[in-house]
Formats: C-alpha cells, structure tokens, sequence
C-alpha cells in the first residue's frame, strides 16, 4: 500500500551521490502510486541524514524546522554562557573593589616608568593566570562528576584526555574568559593618576561603585531567572504527571510477541493465564498503549464525510477490561454478540470531531484510500486516552474489533497478587506454550513514565545551573561583603563607640546589598515571565505559572542576600573598636 506510511526506509547512499542529488531523483517516486486526491497534495520523498535524525527530525509542511531538542541545545548553551559571566562578574567585582589598595601599587609604578600598555599587560596577566588554574581546577571537578552528569544527561561521554583539537579549544575557551573578565579591571586600575595617589589626594571617585552595583544586579537577576525558571518546569511535569490517562496504568504488563511461535496461541495462553490466578485479563492490540501510530482516514456518516484521520486501533474482546478503559456512553465489546466484528468504541475526542449528538447505535462508514471497508456501528464512548506526549492534546481515536493475531499483547495482572508473586507464574505459562520465545515484558507505567525523560532531564540539569548560578553569586556577594566591611573598620569602630549595636552595623552593610537584589527582582521576574512563558507555548497541556512562584524566587533571593551578608557583618559589629581605632 502506496499511502501507508507506518514503515521506515532506510537507504545507504552509493559512490559520490550527495543527499541532494538522490533526493532529486525520488521525490516524485510517490506520485503514481497515490489517488488522485492524494495526489493533489503532491507528497514527495526526500533523504534525511543519519548526522540529523536526533537534532532536525522535525517537520512543517516538508521544511525541516527547529527541533525541541536544538531549541535545548541552544538553552543550556546559553545558561552555560550566563554562568561563566557571572564567574567573570565576580573577578571585575572583587579586582575593582580591591582599587583603592591597588592605587598606590600603579602610582609607583607609573612614577618609575611604567607605561600604562604595561600595567594593562600585567592586570591581563593576573587575569590569564586566574583563568588556567580555574581550566585546572574546571578539568578535576569534571573528571570526578562526569559520571553524575552522564546519569542526568543519559549520555556516556568522557574527557578527550588524547585530543588534541579537545585541548586547542579548552585553552582557547581559558584565554578568552581571562580575557573577558581582565578587560575592564585592566582599563580601570591601569587608568590611576599617579600624581594624585602619591599625594595622597586620591579618590575612587562619586561614581566608583556604580559598575559593581550593576555588576551584582546583574548576577542575582540571571540567579532569579533561573530559580524561577526551575519551578516553573518542575510545575509543568508534575502537572503532566497528575492527568488523568484514560486506562488503568497499575499492574498491566506489555509483551511485544515477535517470534512466529505466538501465531494461533492467544487463546490458549489466555486460557492457561488464567487458570493460574495471577492473571486477571488478558487481550491484544496493533499498537502498544503508549504508541500513536496508525492513522487512517476516509470516514463518513451518512452524508457527511470526515476529512480529518483518526488513531485507528484494533484489539481483541477483552481489551477495554484488560487496560482499564473508562466507558462514558454505551458498552464494551462482548463475545455473547457476533455482530460485535462490525462495531467500533470511539473516544470522546473523536465523539467531538463527529459532532454526533446520540452517538451509541450510529454507523460510520470506512473507505480508506478509495477502498471500502464497510459499515460500523459505535457501540460506546470511552475517556480520552493518552497515548502521546502527556503534554499535547489527546488523539482522536477509533478502536475497531479484530480477531487476528495482533502484534502487542496485555497481561492485567490480579490486584490480589503482587508482582513479584505473579512474574514467575506468568513466565512459567509462557514457556510451556512458547518454548522458544523470550519472556520480553514491560511495565505499561514504565513506559508511560519514559515519556517525561526529556522533560525531567531538563529540570535536573536546570537545577544544577541554578545551583551553580546562586552559588557563584553568594560568593561574589560574601567577597564583596568582606571587603565593605573592611573598608569601613574605622567606621565601625568610631559608631561602636558612640553606642551603635551589632544590630545598627549590620542594618547598614545589609541595606546597600538588599536594595541591589530588590531591583534584580523588579527586572527578573518580568523577564523570566516572559521566556517561561513562551516555553510552555510549546506544551498544548499546561500550567499557568502562579503568583507564588515569583513570590518563593524574590524571597528566597533576599533571604540568601541576607544569610551571606549577615556573617561578614555580625562579625564586624561584634569587632572590638579599641583595635581597630588603634592603628591610627
């Protein structure tokens, strides 16, 4: 059948011929073959590399478009990105703030000779050196967590340790960072007037703080982003999670019967399943039960005809028992009623596309490529299944009686039993019907719950970005913060004596930092809307993200501003002021 399109063709190409070129050879192949009103849609064939199976497998009217799985590519390329600049962030913030010891450094510097081409040079290098201990540093941590990351990422991959483009690009990668975060340390210290640091006259200026106060802004509103952006797809699985499947997914084991020896013995292992008591039902279906294959078209109702295909199933009697499924209207098939072959069981998605009022009793009529298979009666009305993705709408599904042998066969396993009990005498039935079959099974909420890898994948591996993004921006914050309040010693010391409490120094080194998350909340929120926002367009079923999401995000930020500024301020509150008044 020219228009049945359930099979892949693969093709290994031969001598030079480029895909392009066997591509232009084929893509009329079809059209022969096809009906005429198939035909005036023009479908044609095209080879798709190997090289793009995983990352451009996605279509839109014959036009490869970008996959989700580049789309995740390009995300988690981009959050890797905002990480190392929050790193580089921290090493202006840290180098810039250390300015006013530095002066004096530069000052002499310059007043012996020292070009400021030079002292650029030297600040550059200090950057350089930074950033290849931290490749060296970078290479052990992954060393000893690859392994984590491979779990998370189902992935097997090692470090290159003989590869030489690997090193070229890790050294690369190193010296631009270096490079990056040593620019504007380098201006900036490089820029001191020499005269005036000498004299003693010097000041950082109005303005000096201005540019770490942007700095750390910026580190807390991606921090945000991020721990809102965790939730938010967190939220999103555990909604998928939560919806209601259609079929009981609990103890319902699934075989894929490859081997010939199953030809003609359903009935028969159906019957000494049974006999055992472990086994409640047991039925077959063309497709599994998480699979949306097979779709068909060319159905009609009196004289309405139905453009739109429908997800067309074939089972055997005991099907609706064995899954679970959740009868709304009308019954079941049943072996007391023959005239059952030439009924069908729809689901309420596609109740919804025929638009039929009094469904139960109506005939649909089958002819599938201009064939005519006959006439239906709907003898009932199940809920929705989710065969697909659990985040995408249900399909429209049509499920018809067969009494050949089919291709998936289901085992409901007896509630009383556990599974471990029940396993072996299943195996046992098995190998005594099929000798030489292999007992290949699994668990129908194991496949289901394969369907949400991807979306839990990313949810880890966001996680641990926020984790790093938070944890680089509380170190950034704790250095900042030590370095304020050894700044302000002298300050400290001459309102400890006037009668300031711990409480008065820590609400004054606390204010400055706290006020600088806030308006990183103001921006990240807003923002981080935005893009989740967008990012479940992608998803027909899912959740409006809550006020309490943001609401968490904000005040967690500020609780972790205060935790890491608290330390460095409760320890110079509680500074004894005679030492540090002293040294004057």
């Amino acid at each position: 059948s020219w228009d049945n399109y359930n099979m892949t063709v693969y093709v290994q190409l031969q001598g030079e011929n480029g895909f392009k070129d066997a591509t232009d050879v084929i893509k009329g192949a079809l059209l022969p073959h096809v009906d005429k009103e198939t035909a005036d849609t023009k479908p044609e064939l095209f080879i798709h590399p190997m090289a793009e199976w995983h990352l451009n497998s996605e279509f839109e009217n014959g036009k490869t478009v970008t996959s989700k799985q580049m789309k995740l590519v390009w995300s988690f390329g981009i959050l890797g990105g905002f990480v190392l600049i929050l790193a580089c962030i921290n090493f202006m913030n840290l180098s810039t703030a250390r300015s006013a010891k530095r002066a004096r450094e530069v000052g002499i510097r310059k007043s012996i000779g020292s070009l400021r081409s030079q002292l650029i040079q030297q600040f550059f290098g200090e950057s350089l050196l930074v950033a290849m201990l931290s490749l060296a540093a970078a290479l052990l941590i992954v060393r000893l967590t690859l392994p984590l990351f491979n779990d998370i990422s189902n992935k097997s991959m090692e470090i290159p340790w003989t590869n030489l483009r690997f090193w070229v690009s890790a050294f690369s990668f190193a010296i631009t960072t270096g490079l990056v975060a040593g620019i504007y340390p380098a201006l900036y210290l490089s820029s001191f007037n020499a005269v005036k640091v000498l004299k003693g006259t010097f000041k950082a200026g109005r303005y000096e703080s201005f540019p770490r106060s942007f700095l750390v802004t910026l580190q807390f509103t991606v921090s945000i982003c991020l721990v809102i952006g965790t939730i938010v797809i967190y939220q999103q699985i555990e909604f998928a999670k939560n919806r209601p499947v259609g079929y009981t997914r609990e103890g319902l084991l699934s075989l894929h019967p490859r081997s010939p020896e199953f030809k003609g013995r359903y009935q028969v292992l159906r019957n000494e399943l049974k006999k055992t008591g472990v086994v409640e039902e047991m039925a077959e279906a063309n497709y599994a039960i998480t699979s949306t294959l097979g779709w068909n078209g060319g159905f009609s109702w009196g004289d309405r005809k139905y453009d739109p295909s429908f997800n067309t199933i074939f089972v055997t009697h005991e099907y609706g028992k064995t899954v679970g499924l959740e009868f709304v209207q009308g019954r079941d098939f049943s072996r007391e009623f023959s005239t059952d072959v030439s009924g069908i069981i729809i689901n309420e998605s596609a109740l919804e596309i025929l638009g039929i009022e009094n469904p139960i009793g109506e005939s649909l009529t089958w002819r599938p490529g201009g064939s005519d298979r006959g006439s239906y009666k709907i003898l009932g009305v199940v809920k929705d299944m989710v065969k697909g993705s659990p985040f995408d709408p249900t399909d429209p599904s049509i499920i018809f009686l067969s009494e050949d042998d089919l291709s998936n066969l289901y085992i409901r396993i007896n509630r009383q039993v556990s599974v471990h009990q029940a396993l072996p005498e299943i195996q046992k039935v098995f190998k005594a019907i099929v000798p030489s079959a292999p007992f290949d099974y699994t668990f129908a909420d194991e496949d289901y719950a394969a369907k949400f890898l991807a979306e839990e994948r990313i949810g880890s591996l966001a996680a641990v970005f926020t984790f790093l993004a938070i944890s680089i921006s509380c170190l950034g914050l704790f250095g900042l913060a030590s370095f304020v309040a050894e700044q302000r010693t002298k300050e400290i010391g001459i309102r400890k004596v006037f009668g300031a409490s711990v409480l008065n120094v820590w609400q004054m080194l606390s204010k400055d930092f706290v006020g600088l998350v806030i308006i990183a909340c103001f921006i990240a929120v807003p923002l981080a809307y935005y893009v989740m926002n967008a990012w479940l367009q992608s998803y027909t079923y899912r959740i409006e993200i809550s006020g309490w999401i943001i609401v968490i995000s904000s005040v967690g930020a500020l609780a972790i501003t205060f935790i890491t500024v608290s330390y460095q301020a409760v320890r110079a509150g509680m500074m004894n002021p005679v030492k540090s008044l002293r040294s004057e």
